[in-house]
């Protein structure tokens, strides 16, 4: 499967196909909590909120490898860290946009100046900054295909 390239304008150019009536393919979330929960996922790529280890330590490296992989993500797949009732923090889509560019600048310019960063991914243990790239490249494309932004 293509993934979409870890890129802002790439991503934002999907974005701007959302409209605050778009309705998923699958699943129950608004355009605007996708768009928070995408911003959520970078945050968690800063090494921001205190997340540990969910999945035993020895199935990390089976994990690494399905991030590796060109398997797409599962549909309807449940997390305990992305909760589907988590409430929205801006007051429409529009900032929402806004706050995953400023969260995407900050993920960018974190790894830029401290490049031997890293940070902890409940499935798939401590990634470094080209692991959170896949990560995101992989966890976007997945949503961007829940509201039919690509196909």
């Amino acid at each position: 499967m293509n993934f979409i390239e870890p890129d802002l304008s790439e991503f934002l150019t999907y974005l701007e196909k959302l409209s605050p009536d778009s309705k998923p393919s699958w699943g129950n979330m608004s355009a605007q909590r996708m768009v928070e929960h995408l911003s959520d996922g970078i945050n968690m790529s800063m090494g921001h909120g205190d997340f540990n280890l969910e999945i035993p330590e020895d199935r990390v490296s089976k994990m690494v490898l399905f991030l590796e992989s060109e398997k797409p993500m599962a549909q309807n797949i449940q997390v305990p860290f992305a909760k589907p009732d988590t409430p929205l923090r801006n007051a429409d889509l529009e900032e929402a946009i806004d706050e995953f560019t400023l969260a995407w600048v900050d993920f960018e310019e974190l790894y830029e100046n401290e490049p031997t960063s890293s940070a902890m991914h409940p499935f798939y243990g401590i990634l470094n900054f080209d692991q959170w790239k896949r990560l995101h490249s992989k966890h976007f494309t997945h949503h961007f295909h829940q509201f039919d932004l690509i196909q």
